[in-house]
């Protein structure tokens, strides 16, 4: 790894100047109110740094929402953008190109699957992969068409379409955007038994996060996944594991759900795959879920273009040698053991796998927005979720250092010493 800015230059002053309100101000002005970012405009970014338009640096703690594993620019990965720029960057999926097909057999290979389906964003992995689930079910299984059923757990995150936001249990996200799609089970996240009592004749699937992310990195109890692996095979239903936010080394594994010792049938992934450079996802799985599909079923003019997969090609051999999970699990742990020192001490709980981590805001301590504004100040960038938990995910090229003196700066806002 290159070597970090010292930690002393983990701190900066937020306070706005011309050229950040100028650019505040477009964003205000002619972008939809979807978002609600911090009021930080970032120009550069290298490693697990950032440079927003007046110089200043800030420590990223956050990693694109683990699309940046890799941090940012690395290099390998910019070299394989740059040199595929200049061959060809779009075929459309009416011809072939001589990215696809290794794309598909490396990531079936790191995978451990049969077939791939590349997409773009991790939110059409998902529907994919609903829509595969679907046609298997009716086509495999016998299911009277159009009644197939999908279970799904409360608290998800899956994406924001609108078939996805028809499962979602966040008013947030589902207010005012019905009528809803039928066809979804909620039960309680990491209780199989719920499951077991919703799987009828016409379950298709069982969709799940191993660790989910948008609730506040959950991790679920140790039997969790491993039973509803066996409900699936006892009822010919497929289990979808959702490693959009979880895989490609996250958590210390390859996959999150290898943690629980189980294989899904079909995986969504995305986000890292990219490498923070391109909207790459993929649902990869068995031959017999995945063939359902025909010519002219699904497709994506983007999908699978030349430009994404020499990305995903450079990525995957990245993770082939096993040195960013390995950092993910050495880090993590020590990022844990020090976050865990702060519990009942402004922190009421700390969750999650490698490096990844939900920090529960004690009751009486700052509102979530407040932490992360107060750590910008610090110059660490993260972001809360749930306004009770900030969701620590720095990239994993971060050094001991940094990452001490972000975890440092955390607890500086929380403990207020």
């Amino acid at each position: 790894m290159t070597a970090a800015p010292s930690r002393a230059t983990a701190q900066a002053d937020t306070t706005t100047t011309d050229a950040t309100d100028r650019f505040l101000g477009l964003a205000d002005h002619y972008s939809a109110h979807n978002y609600h970012p911090l009021p930080v405009v970032i120009a550069e970014a290298s490693g697990a740094w950032m440079t927003d338009v007046d110089g200043r640096r800030y420590l990223d703690f956050l990693a694109g929402y683990s699309a940046l594993n890799f941090g940012h620019g690395h290099p390998d990965l910019v070299a394989a953008a740059t040199e595929q720029l200049g061959r060809v960057t779009l075929t459309s999926r009416a011809f072939h190109h001589d990215q696809f097909g290794p794309f598909c057999a490396e990531l079936a290979e790191l995978t451990g699957t049969d077939m791939v389906l590349p997409m773009n964003s991790g939110a059409e992995a998902v529907e994919s992969a609903i829509k595969v689930a679907r046609k298997w079910a009716y086509q495999v299984k016998g299911v009277p068409e159009d009644r197939a059923e999908i279970v799904v757990a409360g608290s998800n995150f899956h994406g924001r379409t609108t078939t996805i936001v028809s499962f979602s249990t966040d008013p947030t996200a589902r207010s005012d955007f019905g009528p809803f799609t039928p066809g979804f089970v909620v039960t309680p996240y990491g209780d199989a038994d719920a499951v077991e009592a919703a799987i009828t004749e016409r379950t298709a699937a069982v969709l799940v996060e191993p660790i989910q992310g948008e609730a506040g990195v959950v991790v679920p109890p140790a039997d969790y996944l491993p039973r509803l692996r066996a409900l699936c095979d006892d009822n010919q239903v497929l289990l979808i594991a959702d490693e959009i936010q979880s895989g490609l080394a996250r958590t210390g594994e390859l996959l999150a759900s290898e943690h629980d010792g189980i294989r899904a049938d079909l995986y969504t992934l995305g986000k890292a795959l990219g490498g923070g450079i391109m909207p790459v996802s993929a649902v990869v799985g068995r031959r017999e879920v995945l063939g359902v599909l025909r010519p002219g079923e699904h497709g994506s003019t983007f999908g699978g273009n030349p430009l994404a997969c020499a990305v995903g090609r450079a990525v995957i051999a990245l993770l082939r040698t096993g040195e960013f999970q390995r950092r993910s699990r050495e880090l993590g742990a020590h990022l844990h053991q020090r976050l865990g020192e702060l519990v009942g001490q402004g922190v009421a709980e700390v969750r999650g796998r490698g490096l990844w981590a939900g920090v529960e805001i004690e009751p009486g301590g700052p509102a979530g927005r407040q932490a992360s504004t107060a750590l910008a100040e610090r110059g660490v960038l993260c972001k809360e979720t749930q306004d009770t938990t900030l969701r620590i995910a720095p990239p994993l090229v971060i050094s001991r250092a940094d990452l001490d003196a972000g975890i440092d700066a955390v607890a500086e806002v929380l403990t207020g010493r």
